[in-house]
């Protein structure tokens, strides 16, 4: 169940054909003992655990959780403490630096960032281990559509941090015209030069927040990172 301060937000999806599908589809997996699923299932809603509806003020879309051991826990780009930094989170952290002067962490967990207020959704929610992209299509990105499209009624001003193709893509679900949209390249390896690296999305997003009358977002990870409440 998805945690309370999203249910009564997306309550209806639990009882359209394509979700009930999707559970049988993940409780076969899980019965399978060849088959290993990230994130761990208390983990997967984490990032509605950790950021309720009302909260939302910013919302970073990715698109697949990590696929290996350690690294996924239900936020976008967001790894677990000891975990070697993914290259996209480097880039992440390396614009960071040049944006806002924050000098990269060591720890990529994020949580902090999603505390605030930063919504950070993957289109799919979950993946088989070392398989990227292999819960693609079997109905998460319709639950994670009904996300946006709730995010986007809201009456609040939010920001869109659409990173890449994939997330160029959600565009046309953000039609509220209190909210706003930033869009760039996406920080992998492969695209982080054709756009990401300069596009100053850090303070671009302060920017919005501040011209909309909310408080910016302290980007500055904690030296030491507290524990991550998990989805029960």
């Amino acid at each position: 169940m998805v945690p309370v301060g999203w249910n009564k937000t997306v309550a209806d999806e639990f009882k359209k054909e394509y979700f009930i599908k999707l559970n049988e589809f993940l409780n076969h997996a899980e019965t399978d003992k060849d088959i290993e699923i990230f994130p761990p299932e208390n983990q997967i809603f984490n990032a509605l655990e950790l950021t309720p509806y009302d909260q939302v003020k910013v919302v970073i879309i990715g698109q697949d959780p990590y696929h290996d051991h350690g690294q996924a826990h239900g936020l976008c780009f967001s790894v677990n403490p000891g975990i070697k930094l993914p290259p996209s989170l480097r880039n992440i952290f390396k614009e960071l630096d040049e944006d806002l002067a924050i000098p990269p962490n060591a720890c990529g967990f994020l949580a902090t960032w999603a505390q605030q207020g930063i919504l950070m959704i993957n289109t799919t929610l979950t993946v088989e281990a070392h398989k990227a992209a292999s819960h693609s299509g079997k109905g998460w990105e319709e639950f994670t559509d009904s996300i946006i499209r709730k995010t986007n009624e809201k009456n609040t001003p939010v920001v869109f941090m659409l990173w890449g193709g994939h997330a160029h893509k959600k565009e046309p679900l953000i039609n509220n015209p209190r909210h706003i949209i930033i869009k760039s390249a996406h920080p992998s390896p492969l695209s982080a030069y054709r756009g990401f690296f300069g596009s100053r999305p850090f303070s671009k997003i302060n920017h919005a927040l501040k011209q909309s009358g909310l408080t910016p977002i302290d980007w500055q990870l904690p030296n030491t990172q507290p524990e991550l409440p998990l989805f029960q």
